[in-house]
């Protein structure tokens, strides 16, 4: 074998072995995008050229706990002590809404515009919340984390990762990280599980006391209740005028009120519904 031959041979190797090694998952630009998405096969956050979002103006009917979440979004934005959030309670009444509208208002308003950056990781994807939280710790942006219907079934076990990424681990939380999730259910999980849990343990108490325990790690629960007709009536209203949906306040007040029904439910989500079938009924488009 001539030494040409061999050396050709040892390229091809080096070649060969170097399409094995794992890839290095390039360095995100947070300067790119105000909203990321948690991509933990490629174990980057995947910059969002346009946040999905309403006006903070236009969720109605949950004027207390929007405060209190803006108020709680602003104070981190500013380098001062803030709280995870768990915001619980009805489908449909703008829990994830509110959480991206909030980001927009304390990433505006306030005291380090631009700085404060939103990124969602899925609910399948908590697992690897440690390798997240481990990248973001030594950026000087401020990120939101934010899990959308966050629950855990009984067979389900990557809630300890939660645990530990919230509150617990040698390293504790990083200073610049905190997290907002939303869930129908106050203490993530399915009632009938907790009930079956403390009818066969023999310390019932304990038997479910880890799990439960999931939600005390966030200090503040924002709760979420069916509305009233006058407040579906309100949401409704306000997103007609604010979109421009030129129509009678009686028949915008008898069509919605029909909509309602004939979804057996108020909610933010039904008004919203309702608009963007009012806006194509009109031939308008809504931005």
């Amino acid at each position: 074998m001539t030494q040409e031959s061999l050396e050709s041979k040892l390229d091809r190797l080096i070649e060969a072995v170097s399409r094995l090694a794992p890839t290095v998952p390039p360095h995100p630009d947070f300067a790119a995008a105000e909203g990321f998405v948690w991509d933990p096969d490629r174990g980057f956050p995947a910059p969002v050229a346009r946040v999905s979002r309403v006006d903070i103006g236009l969720i109605k009917g949950v004027d207390r706990v929007r405060d209190i979440l803006v108020d709680n979004a602003m104070r981190f934005a500013s380098g001062l002590p803030a709280n995870n959030v768990l915001l619980w309670g009805a489908r449909g009444m703008g829990k994830s809404s509110l959480v991206k509208a909030a980001h927009a208002v304390a990433n505006r308003e306030g005291a380090a515009p631009g700085q404060l950056k939103l990124i969602e990781i899925h609910r399948e994807d908590i697992s690897t919340l440690p390798r997240l939280l481990n990248l973001l710790k030594s950026e000087a942006y401020r990120f939101i984390l934010f899990c959308d219907d966050l629950s855990f079934d009984s067979d389900d076990t990557s809630y300890k990762s939660l645990k530990a990424a919230l509150d617990g681990g040698v390293e504790g939380r990083p200073d610049n990280v905190i997290f907002y999730a939303t869930s129908n259910r106050r203490h993530l999980l399915p009632r009938d599980m907790i009930e079956n849990e403390r009818s066969t343990a023999i310390n019932p108490h304990e038997a479910v006391e880890e799990k439960v325990s999931l939600s005390d790690r966030f200090g503040l629960w924002l709760g979420f209740h069916k509305c009233s007709q006058d407040e579906y009536l309100d949401m409704v209203s306000g997103y007609a005028a604010h979109y421009g949906l030129a129509i009678e306040p009686d028949d915008l007040r008898s069509q919605a009120l029909e909509w309602a029904t004939t979804r057996g439910s108020r909610s933010g989500r039904v008004a919203w519904q309702f608009i963007q079938d009012l806006a194509g009924r009109l031939g308008r488009k809504i931005q």
